[in-house]
């Protein structure tokens, strides 16, 4: 069995109430060549879900180098803990290179995040993405309300598709709260990033991350310094002109 972009609509509908290891498997047993996108909280319950279903599992995490010590460290503890494969995508040296000695380290405080993020993040994720026919992420409707809070179980991928690959992009926890994510972790064990504990809710470089208050929402940690809406690094971009095309 495969999935043609043709079922990739009615499959989205067929699973939306589904259960996240429901649609896991349907990703596993259908997309031949498929990996989970590694990095926060959600991610780590899609690995756990996801070797009990098939301990082969792909993964793979991006390093922009610009990660906090602890995510470094966490990244290591989840590779032991399944004994999975993890591999960490780093971006091309010349291109961060070129963006520091242009602008230097801290360009992003001034021009906003998405050059550095484009260079970081975005293109090294196009190119791993390149030699996949699907990813599965995790990405939850109401972690941002500006950009996420339509995202199907199942998609096209909107933004690294390309006329020779037709990627499939799995959101299995698109339905779950993150109070639902905190719930598995804590009933299943599972290990997670000790910055939780200090407050950090959405977890990314340690220049453009910080901990939240009670009641300030996840996002509100990510590039506070800029607007509040549209806060996107660029990896799910699509959301961004999806909520732009109804707005």
């Amino acid at each position: 069995m495969s999935i043609s972009i043709l079922d990739v609509q009615r499959l989205a509908t067929t699973y939306d109430d589904r259960t996240p290891e429901q649609i896991i498997s349907l990703a596993l047993e259908t997309v031949e060549n498929i990996a989970i996108s590694f990095s926060g909280a959600e991610d780590v319950v899609l690995i756990d879900m996801a070797v009990q279903i098939n301990p082969a599992v792909r993964v793979f995490s991006l390093d922009t180098g610009r990660l906090h010590p602890e995510t470094y460290r966490y990244l290591e503890q989840v590779r032991d803990h399944y004994g999975i494969t993890l591999d960490v995508v780093s971006p091309a040296a010349d291109e961060v290179n070129k963006l520091v000695r242009e602008k230097g380290l801290y360009s992003f405080y001034r021009d906003g995040h998405k050059e550095c993020c484009g260079v970081r993040k975005v293109a090294p994720l196009r190119r791993k993405l390149a030699t996949l026919n699907g990813w599965i992420t995790g990405q939850r409707r109401d972690q941002s309300i500006g950009t996420r809070t339509a995202i199907p179980v199942i998609q096209e991928d909107p933004s690294f598709s390309t006329e020779s690959n037709r990627l499939l992009k799995f959101n299995p926890l698109a339905n779950w709260s993150s109070a639902q994510v905190w719930a598995y972790i804590r009933d299943n064990e599972v290990p997670y990033n000790p910055l939780h504990g200090q407050g950090f809710i959405s977890i990314g470089c340690e220049p453009c991350t910080r901990a939240v208050l009670p009641n300030q929402h996840e996002r509100e940690g990510r590039w506070w310094w800029e607007e509040a809406a549209d806060k996107e690094c660029g990896l799910h971009a699509g959301n961004v002109a999806a909520q732009t095309a109804v707005r």
